[in-house]
Protein backbone atom coordinates (compact mmCIF):
# COMPACT_ATOMS: atom_id res chain seq x y z
CA UNK A 1 0.00 0.00 0.00
CA UNK A 2 1.33 3.43 -0.99
CA UNK A 3 -0.53 5.67 1.42
CA UNK A 4 -0.13 3.90 4.76
CA UNK A 5 1.20 6.99 6.54
CA UNK A 6 -1.65 9.17 5.31
CA UNK A 7 -4.13 6.51 6.39
CA UNK A 8 -2.70 6.25 9.89
CA UNK A 9 -2.53 10.05 10.17
CA UNK A 10 -6.01 10.91 8.96
CA UNK A 11 -8.22 8.05 10.22
CA UNK A 12 -8.75 9.92 13.54
CA UNK A 13 -9.56 13.15 11.64
CA UNK A 14 -12.04 11.23 9.47
CA UNK A 15 -13.70 9.86 12.61
CA UNK A 16 -13.86 13.40 14.02
CA UNK A 17 -15.55 14.58 10.79
CA UNK A 18 -18.08 11.72 11.03
CA UNK A 19 -18.91 12.71 14.61
CA UNK A 20 -19.22 16.38 13.68
CA UNK A 21 -21.46 15.81 10.64
CA UNK A 22 -23.61 12.78 11.47
CA UNK A 23 -23.97 12.68 15.25
CA UNK A 24 -26.80 14.83 16.55
CA UNK A 25 -28.16 15.39 20.04
CA UNK A 26 -26.67 15.30 23.51
CA UNK A 27 -28.55 12.35 25.00
CA UNK A 28 -27.05 9.22 26.57
CA UNK A 29 -27.24 7.21 23.33
CA UNK A 30 -25.44 9.91 21.30
CA UNK A 31 -22.76 10.25 23.95
CA UNK A 32 -22.23 6.48 24.00
CA UNK A 33 -21.98 6.42 20.18
CA UNK A 34 -19.42 9.23 20.21
CA UNK A 35 -17.24 7.27 22.64
CA UNK A 36 -17.46 4.09 20.57
CA UNK A 37 -16.65 5.86 17.29
CA UNK A 38 -13.59 7.47 18.91
CA UNK A 39 -12.45 4.18 20.45
CA UNK A 40 -12.86 2.20 17.22
CA UNK A 41 -11.02 4.89 15.22
CA UNK A 42 -8.06 4.99 17.61
CA UNK A 43 -7.82 1.19 17.78
CA UNK A 44 -7.92 1.00 13.97
CA UNK A 45 -5.17 3.63 13.77
CA UNK A 46 -3.03 1.57 16.16
CA UNK A 47 -3.54 -1.60 14.12
CA UNK A 48 -2.47 0.16 10.90
CA UNK A 49 0.62 1.54 12.68
CA UNK A 50 1.52 -2.01 13.76
CA UNK A 51 1.38 -3.05 10.11
CA UNK A 52 3.78 -0.18 9.27
CA UNK A 53 6.14 -1.37 12.02
CA UNK A 54 6.00 -4.94 10.68
CA UNK A 55 6.99 -3.73 7.19
CA UNK A 56 9.66 -1.32 8.49
CA UNK A 57 13.34 -2.15 7.82
CA UNK A 58 15.51 -0.90 10.74
CA UNK A 59 18.74 -1.48 8.79
CA UNK A 60 17.66 1.13 6.22
CA UNK A 61 18.53 4.54 7.69
CA UNK A 62 16.74 6.46 4.92
CA UNK A 63 13.14 7.65 5.19
CA UNK A 64 10.69 4.83 4.47
CA UNK A 65 7.04 4.72 3.28
CA UNK A 66 7.66 8.17 1.75
CA UNK A 67 4.59 9.89 0.28
CA UNK A 68 5.12 13.04 -1.75
CA UNK A 69 2.73 15.16 -3.77
CA UNK A 70 2.29 18.79 -4.72
CA UNK A 71 0.16 20.75 -2.31
CA UNK A 72 -0.91 24.36 -1.86
CA UNK A 73 1.00 27.20 -3.65
CA UNK A 74 3.87 24.93 -4.68
CA UNK A 75 4.33 23.56 -1.15
CA UNK A 76 4.80 19.82 -0.78
CA UNK A 77 2.80 17.29 1.20
CA UNK A 78 5.53 14.86 2.17
CA UNK A 79 5.42 12.18 4.87
CA UNK A 80 7.94 9.50 5.88
CA UNK A 81 9.39 7.67 8.89
CA UNK A 82 12.82 6.47 9.93
CA UNK A 83 14.10 4.50 12.94
CA UNK A 84 13.77 7.57 15.19
CA UNK A 85 10.28 8.73 14.26
CA UNK A 86 8.46 5.41 13.83
CA UNK A 87 8.48 4.62 17.56
CA UNK A 88 6.95 8.02 18.38
CA UNK A 89 4.20 7.22 15.89
CA UNK A 90 3.67 3.88 17.69
CA UNK A 91 3.68 5.59 21.11
CA UNK A 92 0.96 8.00 19.93
CA UNK A 93 -1.27 5.32 18.38
CA UNK A 94 -0.74 3.02 21.40
CA UNK A 95 -1.72 5.65 23.99
CA UNK A 96 -4.77 7.16 22.29
CA UNK A 97 -7.18 4.17 22.66
CA UNK A 98 -6.25 4.09 26.37
CA UNK A 99 -6.93 7.83 26.60
CA UNK A 100 -10.38 7.40 25.03
CA UNK A 101 -11.15 4.44 27.31
CA UNK A 102 -10.10 6.52 30.33
CA UNK A 103 -12.62 9.20 29.24
CA UNK A 104 -15.63 6.85 29.42
CA UNK A 105 -17.12 8.72 32.38
CA UNK A 106 -17.10 12.14 30.67
CA UNK A 107 -20.64 13.51 30.53
CA UNK A 108 -20.19 17.14 29.38
CA UNK A 109 -20.07 17.88 25.62
CA UNK A 110 -18.97 14.32 24.91
CA UNK A 111 -19.06 14.64 21.11
CA UNK A 112 -16.89 17.76 21.12
CA UNK A 113 -14.54 16.14 23.66
CA UNK A 114 -13.97 13.12 21.41
CA UNK A 115 -13.56 15.30 18.30
CA UNK A 116 -10.86 17.34 20.10
CA UNK A 117 -8.87 14.22 21.01
CA UNK A 118 -9.24 12.68 17.55
CA UNK A 119 -8.01 15.85 15.84
CA UNK A 120 -5.17 16.08 18.36
CA UNK A 121 -4.07 12.54 17.44
CA UNK A 122 -3.95 13.41 13.73
CA UNK A 123 -1.91 16.56 14.40
CA UNK A 124 0.55 14.78 16.73
CA UNK A 125 1.09 11.98 14.20
CA UNK A 126 1.67 14.60 11.51
CA UNK A 127 4.49 16.16 13.55
CA UNK A 128 6.37 12.85 13.72
CA UNK A 129 5.89 12.06 10.00
CA UNK A 130 6.17 15.44 8.23
CA UNK A 131 9.15 15.72 5.88
CA UNK A 132 8.49 19.30 4.80
CA UNK A 133 9.25 22.33 6.97
CA UNK A 134 5.95 24.10 6.31
CA UNK A 135 3.95 20.91 6.83
CA UNK A 136 5.84 20.23 10.08
CA UNK A 137 5.16 23.75 11.33
CA UNK A 138 1.45 23.51 10.52
CA UNK A 139 1.07 20.22 12.39
CA UNK A 140 3.28 21.44 15.27
CA UNK A 141 1.30 24.65 15.81
CA UNK A 142 -2.19 23.33 15.03
CA UNK A 143 -1.77 20.77 17.83
CA UNK A 144 -2.01 23.68 20.28
CA UNK A 145 -5.64 24.33 19.38
CA UNK A 146 -7.33 21.06 20.49
CA UNK A 147 -5.17 20.94 23.64
CA UNK A 148 -6.06 24.57 24.42
CA UNK A 149 -9.76 23.65 24.12
CA UNK A 150 -9.41 20.43 26.13
CA UNK A 151 -7.86 22.34 29.07
CA UNK A 152 -10.09 25.41 28.67
CA UNK A 153 -13.46 23.60 28.41
CA UNK A 154 -13.08 20.37 30.40
CA UNK A 155 -10.44 21.49 32.91
CA UNK A 156 -10.54 22.54 36.57
CA UNK A 157 -11.55 25.80 38.17
CA UNK A 158 -8.49 27.76 36.92
CA UNK A 159 -8.69 26.21 33.45
CA UNK A 160 -8.86 29.51 31.52
CA UNK A 161 -5.63 30.80 33.08
CA UNK A 162 -3.85 27.48 32.51
CA UNK A 163 -5.03 27.11 28.90
CA UNK A 164 -3.93 30.63 27.92
CA UNK A 165 -0.59 30.20 29.67
CA UNK A 166 -0.04 26.92 27.81
CA UNK A 167 -0.99 28.50 24.48
CA UNK A 168 1.06 31.69 24.84
CA UNK A 169 4.24 29.97 26.06
CA UNK A 170 4.26 27.40 23.27
CA UNK A 171 3.09 29.80 20.55
CA UNK A 172 5.62 32.56 21.31
CA UNK A 173 8.49 30.05 21.28
CA UNK A 174 7.38 28.85 17.86
CA UNK A 175 7.33 32.33 16.31
CA UNK A 176 11.15 32.39 16.46
CA UNK A 177 11.23 28.94 14.86
CA UNK A 178 9.11 30.22 11.96
CA UNK A 179 11.55 33.11 11.37
CA UNK A 180 14.44 30.61 11.30
CA UNK A 181 12.51 28.43 8.84
CA UNK A 182 12.17 31.40 6.46
CA UNK A 183 15.93 31.96 6.74
CA UNK A 184 16.59 28.27 6.02
CA UNK A 185 14.44 28.38 2.88
CA UNK A 186 16.20 31.51 1.64
CA UNK A 187 19.60 29.89 2.21
CA UNK A 188 18.90 26.36 0.92
CA UNK A 189 16.12 27.06 -1.60
CA UNK A 190 13.99 24.17 -0.31
CA UNK A 191 11.72 23.20 2.56
CA UNK A 192 12.46 19.48 2.15
CA UNK A 193 13.62 18.17 5.55
CA UNK A 194 15.87 15.29 4.32
CA UNK A 195 17.60 17.75 1.93
CA UNK A 196 18.02 20.33 4.70
CA UNK A 197 19.57 17.70 6.98
CA UNK A 198 22.44 17.42 4.47
CA UNK A 199 22.70 21.14 3.73
CA UNK A 200 25.69 23.05 5.14
CA UNK A 201 24.38 26.23 6.75
CA UNK A 202 26.90 29.05 7.29
CA UNK A 203 28.91 28.63 10.50
CA UNK A 204 31.56 31.38 10.19
CA UNK A 205 31.86 33.44 13.38
CA UNK A 206 30.81 37.08 13.07
CA UNK A 207 30.07 40.07 15.33
CA UNK A 208 26.84 42.01 15.74
CA UNK A 209 26.81 45.22 17.83
CA UNK A 210 30.01 44.12 19.53
CA UNK A 211 28.67 40.62 20.30
CA UNK A 212 30.66 37.74 18.82
CA UNK A 213 28.40 34.98 17.49
CA UNK A 214 30.46 31.76 17.56
CA UNK A 215 29.10 29.31 15.02
CA UNK A 216 27.54 32.11 12.96
CA UNK A 217 24.11 31.61 11.43
CA UNK A 218 23.95 28.01 12.69
CA UNK A 219 24.01 29.21 16.30
CA UNK A 220 21.29 31.80 15.66
CA UNK A 221 19.09 29.24 13.89
CA UNK A 222 19.77 26.71 16.65
CA UNK A 223 18.61 29.24 19.26
CA UNK A 224 15.44 30.02 17.28
CA UNK A 225 14.48 26.33 17.12
CA UNK A 226 15.65 25.83 20.71
CA UNK A 227 13.18 28.49 21.89
CA UNK A 228 10.30 26.39 20.57
CA UNK A 229 11.53 22.91 21.51
CA UNK A 230 12.72 23.93 25.00
CA UNK A 231 9.24 25.26 25.83
CA UNK A 232 7.62 22.11 24.45
CA UNK A 233 9.85 19.72 26.46
CA UNK A 234 9.64 21.79 28.76
CA UNK A 235 13.13 22.75 29.98
CA UNK A 236 13.97 24.91 32.96
CA UNK A 237 13.28 27.88 33.21
CA UNK A 238 10.42 27.86 30.65
CA UNK A 239 8.67 24.94 32.35
CA UNK A 240 6.18 26.86 34.50
CA UNK A 241 3.24 26.37 32.11
CA UNK A 242 3.35 22.59 32.53
CA UNK A 243 2.31 22.15 36.22
CA UNK A 244 -0.61 24.56 35.70
CA UNK A 245 -1.70 22.80 32.51
CA UNK A 246 -1.49 19.36 34.14
CA UNK A 247 -3.38 20.37 37.26
CA UNK A 248 -6.24 21.97 35.34
CA UNK A 249 -6.47 19.51 32.44
CA UNK A 250 -8.88 16.55 32.63
CA UNK A 251 -7.16 13.20 33.30
CA UNK A 252 -7.06 12.23 29.62
CA UNK A 253 -5.59 15.63 28.73
CA UNK A 254 -2.81 15.18 31.29
CA UNK A 255 -2.03 11.73 29.90
CA UNK A 256 -1.70 13.04 26.32
CA UNK A 257 0.33 16.03 27.48
CA UNK A 258 2.80 13.91 29.46
CA UNK A 259 2.95 10.85 27.20
CA UNK A 260 3.09 12.44 23.74
CA UNK A 261 3.07 16.26 23.49
CA UNK A 262 6.23 16.75 25.58
CA UNK A 263 8.08 14.34 23.27
CA UNK A 264 7.72 16.74 20.34
CA UNK A 265 10.48 18.90 21.81
CA UNK A 266 12.92 15.99 22.07
CA UNK A 267 11.95 14.80 18.59
CA UNK A 268 12.58 18.32 17.26
CA UNK A 269 16.11 18.36 18.71
CA UNK A 270 16.84 15.01 17.01
CA UNK A 271 15.25 15.91 13.66
CA UNK A 272 16.41 19.55 13.35
CA UNK A 273 18.97 20.79 15.88
CA UNK A 274 21.65 18.08 15.69
CA UNK A 275 21.58 17.25 11.94
CA UNK A 276 20.88 20.74 10.55
CA UNK A 277 22.84 22.95 12.97
CA UNK A 278 25.72 20.76 14.23
CA UNK A 279 28.13 23.66 14.82
CA UNK A 280 25.43 25.63 16.64
CA UNK A 281 24.54 22.53 18.66
CA UNK A 282 28.15 22.03 19.73
CA UNK A 283 28.51 25.70 20.71
CA UNK A 284 25.33 25.58 22.84
CA UNK A 285 25.81 22.06 24.28
CA UNK A 286 27.42 23.17 27.62
CA UNK A 287 24.49 25.54 28.26
CA UNK A 288 21.90 22.84 27.41
CA UNK A 289 23.64 20.26 29.64
CA UNK A 290 23.72 22.55 32.68
CA UNK A 291 20.12 23.70 32.09
CA UNK A 292 19.19 20.00 32.09
CA UNK A 293 21.02 19.40 35.38
CA UNK A 294 19.28 22.38 36.99
CA UNK A 295 15.94 21.01 35.74
CA UNK A 296 16.64 17.58 37.24
CA UNK A 297 17.75 18.86 40.66
CA UNK A 298 15.53 21.95 41.04
CA UNK A 299 12.24 20.43 39.87
CA UNK A 300 12.87 17.27 41.93
CA UNK A 301 13.23 19.44 45.05
CA UNK A 302 10.10 21.41 44.11
CA UNK A 303 8.20 18.12 43.60
CA UNK A 304 8.98 17.09 47.19
CA UNK A 305 6.97 19.96 48.71
CA UNK A 306 3.86 19.69 46.52
CA UNK A 307 0.48 19.03 48.09
CA UNK A 308 -1.32 18.32 44.80
CA UNK A 309 -0.65 14.88 43.31
CA UNK A 310 -0.86 16.05 39.71
CA UNK A 311 1.51 18.94 40.34
CA UNK A 312 4.04 16.57 41.92
CA UNK A 313 3.94 14.24 38.91
CA UNK A 314 4.15 17.26 36.55
CA UNK A 315 7.38 18.44 38.19
CA UNK A 316 8.61 14.85 38.03
CA UNK A 317 8.03 14.98 34.25
CA UNK A 318 10.19 18.10 33.92
CA UNK A 319 12.98 16.33 35.83
CA UNK A 320 12.75 13.23 33.62
CA UNK A 321 12.80 15.36 30.46
CA UNK A 322 16.09 16.78 31.79
CA UNK A 323 17.64 13.34 31.26
CA UNK A 324 16.33 13.39 27.69
CA UNK A 325 17.96 16.70 26.73
CA UNK A 326 21.21 15.58 28.41
CA UNK A 327 21.24 12.33 26.45
CA UNK A 328 20.50 14.04 23.13
CA UNK A 329 23.26 16.62 23.51
CA UNK A 330 25.77 14.07 24.74
CA UNK A 331 25.69 13.27 21.00
CA UNK A 332 26.89 9.68 21.37
CA UNK A 333 25.18 6.33 20.80
CA UNK A 334 24.30 5.56 24.44
CA UNK A 335 23.14 9.10 25.13
CA UNK A 336 20.76 9.39 22.17
CA UNK A 337 19.57 5.77 22.47
CA UNK A 338 18.88 6.48 26.15
CA UNK A 339 17.09 9.76 25.40
CA UNK A 340 14.72 8.12 22.89
CA UNK A 341 14.19 5.15 25.21
CA UNK A 342 13.51 7.53 28.12
CA UNK A 343 10.92 9.44 26.08
CA UNK A 344 9.06 6.24 25.18
CA UNK A 345 9.32 4.84 28.71
CA UNK A 346 8.20 8.14 30.25
CA UNK A 347 5.20 8.08 27.95
CA UNK A 348 3.99 4.80 29.45
CA UNK A 349 4.98 5.53 33.07
CA UNK A 350 3.90 9.16 33.48
CA UNK A 351 0.73 8.49 31.51
CA UNK A 352 -0.04 5.65 33.92
CA UNK A 353 0.71 7.84 36.97
CA UNK A 354 -1.75 10.50 35.78
CA UNK A 355 -4.30 7.74 35.22
CA UNK A 356 -3.64 6.58 38.81
CA UNK A 357 -4.48 10.07 40.05
CA UNK A 358 -7.57 10.07 37.84
CA UNK A 359 -8.84 6.81 39.38
CA UNK A 360 -9.07 8.24 42.89
CA UNK A 361 -10.03 11.74 41.68
CA UNK A 362 -13.11 10.23 39.98
CA UNK A 363 -14.15 8.83 43.36
CA UNK A 364 -13.18 11.64 45.76
CA UNK A 365 -12.97 14.76 43.52
CA UNK A 366 -9.80 16.01 45.15
CA UNK A 367 -6.11 15.72 44.28
CA UNK A 368 -4.84 16.92 47.66
CA UNK A 369 -2.39 14.36 49.09
CA UNK A 370 -3.61 15.04 52.64
CA UNK A 371 -7.14 13.96 51.68
CA UNK A 372 -5.94 10.36 51.35
CA UNK A 373 -4.18 7.72 53.42
CA UNK A 374 -4.65 4.01 54.09
CA UNK A 375 -6.09 3.26 50.63
CA UNK A 376 -4.40 -0.16 50.62
CA UNK A 377 -7.10 -1.55 52.92
CA UNK A 378 -9.95 -0.55 50.56
CA UNK A 379 -8.16 -0.59 47.17
CA UNK A 380 -5.54 -3.38 47.09
CA UNK A 381 -5.49 -3.67 43.27
CA UNK A 382 -5.05 0.10 42.95
CA UNK A 383 -2.28 0.06 45.58
CA UNK A 384 -0.43 -2.64 43.61
CA UNK A 385 -0.62 -0.83 40.24
CA UNK A 386 0.24 2.55 41.78
CA UNK A 387 3.27 0.96 43.48
CA UNK A 388 4.43 -0.64 40.22
CA UNK A 389 4.42 2.67 38.32
CA UNK A 390 5.91 4.56 41.27
CA UNK A 391 8.84 2.13 41.23
CA UNK A 392 9.13 2.37 37.44
CA UNK A 393 9.20 6.18 37.74
CA UNK A 394 12.05 5.90 40.25
CA UNK A 395 13.98 3.71 37.80
CA UNK A 396 13.73 0.28 39.41
CA UNK A 397 15.81 -2.32 37.49
CA UNK A 398 13.50 -4.57 35.50
CA UNK A 399 11.32 -1.64 34.40
CA UNK A 400 11.73 0.57 31.34
CA UNK A 401 12.45 3.57 33.59
CA UNK A 402 15.78 2.05 34.63
CA UNK A 403 16.98 1.44 31.05
CA UNK A 404 16.30 5.00 29.90
CA UNK A 405 18.01 6.67 32.86
CA UNK A 406 20.97 4.26 32.86
CA UNK A 407 21.67 4.73 29.13
CA UNK A 408 21.44 8.54 29.29
CA UNK A 409 23.76 8.65 32.31
CA UNK A 410 26.21 6.34 30.50
CA UNK A 411 26.13 8.67 27.51
CA UNK A 412 26.57 11.87 29.49
CA UNK A 413 29.39 10.34 31.58
CA UNK A 414 31.39 10.00 28.35
CA UNK A 415 30.68 13.62 27.43
CA UNK A 416 30.95 15.45 30.77
CA UNK A 417 31.61 13.71 34.10
CA UNK A 418 30.60 16.72 36.24
CA UNK A 419 27.21 16.94 34.57
CA UNK A 420 26.79 13.17 35.04
CA UNK A 421 27.70 13.49 38.74
CA UNK A 422 25.05 16.13 39.47
CA UNK A 423 22.44 14.48 37.24
CA UNK A 424 22.77 11.18 39.10
CA UNK A 425 21.48 12.91 42.25
CA UNK A 426 18.12 13.09 40.45
CA UNK A 427 17.78 9.32 40.87
CA UNK A 428 17.91 9.77 44.65
CA UNK A 429 15.57 12.75 44.62
CA UNK A 430 13.02 10.92 42.45
CA UNK A 431 12.97 8.04 44.94
CA UNK A 432 12.40 10.55 47.75
CA UNK A 433 9.38 12.36 46.31
CA UNK A 434 7.79 9.32 44.62
CA UNK A 435 7.95 7.05 47.69
CA UNK A 436 6.87 9.91 49.97
CA UNK A 437 3.77 10.41 47.77
CA UNK A 438 3.00 6.70 47.74
CA UNK A 439 3.36 6.34 51.52
CA UNK A 440 1.03 9.25 52.25
CA UNK A 441 -1.68 8.15 49.81
CA UNK A 442 -1.66 4.36 50.17
CA UNK A 443 -0.18 3.38 53.55
CA UNK A 444 -1.15 4.31 57.10
CA UNK A 445 -4.44 3.88 58.95
CA UNK A 446 -7.74 4.41 57.16
CA UNK A 447 -9.02 7.15 59.47
CA UNK A 448 -10.85 9.49 57.09
CA UNK A 449 -14.58 8.70 57.03
CA UNK A 450 -14.96 9.62 53.35
CA UNK A 451 -12.44 6.90 52.37
CA UNK A 452 -14.12 4.07 54.27
CA UNK A 453 -16.62 3.41 51.48
CA UNK A 454 -14.27 3.97 48.50
CA UNK A 455 -14.35 1.19 45.90
CA UNK A 456 -11.40 -0.52 44.24
CA UNK A 457 -10.67 -0.28 40.51
CA UNK A 458 -13.33 -1.41 38.04
CA UNK A 459 -12.64 -3.98 35.33
CA UNK A 460 -12.45 -1.17 32.74
CA UNK A 461 -9.80 0.66 34.74
CA UNK A 462 -7.74 -2.52 35.16
CA UNK A 463 -7.90 -3.21 31.42
CA UNK A 464 -6.62 0.31 30.71
CA UNK A 465 -3.56 -0.25 32.93
CA UNK A 466 -2.80 -3.77 31.64
CA UNK A 467 -1.10 -2.68 28.35
CA UNK A 468 0.92 -0.01 30.21
CA UNK A 469 2.13 -2.54 32.79
CA UNK A 470 3.04 -4.95 29.98
CA UNK A 471 5.03 -2.36 27.98
CA UNK A 472 6.88 -1.09 31.07
CA UNK A 473 7.92 -4.64 31.98
CA UNK A 474 8.70 -5.85 28.44
CA UNK A 475 10.93 -2.86 27.63
CA UNK A 476 12.58 -3.13 31.05
CA UNK A 477 13.53 -6.77 30.47
CA UNK A 478 13.98 -6.70 26.69
CA UNK A 479 15.18 -3.19 25.73
CA UNK A 480 16.56 -4.35 22.36
CA UNK A 481 12.95 -4.22 21.07
CA UNK A 482 13.56 -0.46 20.94
CA UNK A 483 17.33 -0.19 20.53
CA UNK A 484 17.40 -2.55 17.51
CA UNK A 485 14.97 -0.25 15.69
CA UNK A 486 16.52 3.10 16.60
CA UNK A 487 20.19 1.97 16.65
CA UNK A 488 21.08 2.25 12.92
CA UNK A 489 19.28 5.61 12.48
CA UNK A 490 20.94 7.03 15.61
CA UNK A 491 24.34 5.78 14.43
CA UNK A 492 23.78 7.49 11.05
CA UNK A 493 22.77 10.71 12.83
CA UNK A 494 25.91 10.70 15.01
CA UNK A 495 28.17 9.97 12.02
CA UNK A 496 26.59 12.84 10.10
CA UNK A 497 26.93 15.13 13.15
CA UNK A 498 30.62 14.29 13.70
CA UNK A 499 31.43 14.69 9.97
CA UNK A 500 29.70 18.09 9.89
CA UNK A 501 31.67 19.23 12.95
CA UNK A 502 34.96 18.22 11.31
CA UNK A 503 33.99 19.98 8.08
CA UNK A 504 32.85 23.08 9.96
CA UNK A 505 36.07 23.36 11.98
CA UNK A 506 38.12 22.95 8.79
CA UNK A 507 36.13 25.71 7.04
CA UNK A 508 36.56 28.04 10.04
CA UNK A 509 40.30 27.38 10.14
CA UNK A 510 40.61 28.26 6.43
CA UNK A 511 38.50 31.38 6.96
CA UNK A 512 40.64 32.49 9.93
CA UNK A 513 43.82 32.15 7.83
Amino acid sequence: MDNLLSIVTFVPALAAAILAIFLRGDDAASNRNAKWVALVATVLTFLVSLFILAEFDPANTNMQFVEEREWLLGMKYKLGVDGISILFVLLTTFMMPLVIAASWNVEVRVKEYMIAFLLLETLMLGVFMALDLILFYLFFEAGLIPMFLIIGIWGGKDRIYASFKFFLYTFLGSVLMLIAMVGMFMDAGTTDIPTLMNHQFASETFSVMGITVIGGMQTLMFLAFFASFAVKMPMWPVHTWLPDAHVQAPTAGSVVLAAILLKMGGYGFLRFSLPMFPIGSEVMTPLVLWMSVIAIVYTSLVAMVQEDMKKLIAYSSVAHMGYVTMGIFAANQQGIDGAIFQMLSHGFISGALFLCVGVIYDRMHTREIDAYGGLVTRMPAYALIFMFFTMANVGLPGTSGFIGEFLTLMGIFQANTWVALFATSGVIFSAAYALYLYRRVVFGDLIKESLKTINDMTAREKWIFAPLVAMTLILGVYPSLVTDIIGPSVEALITQYDTALEHGSAVNQVASH
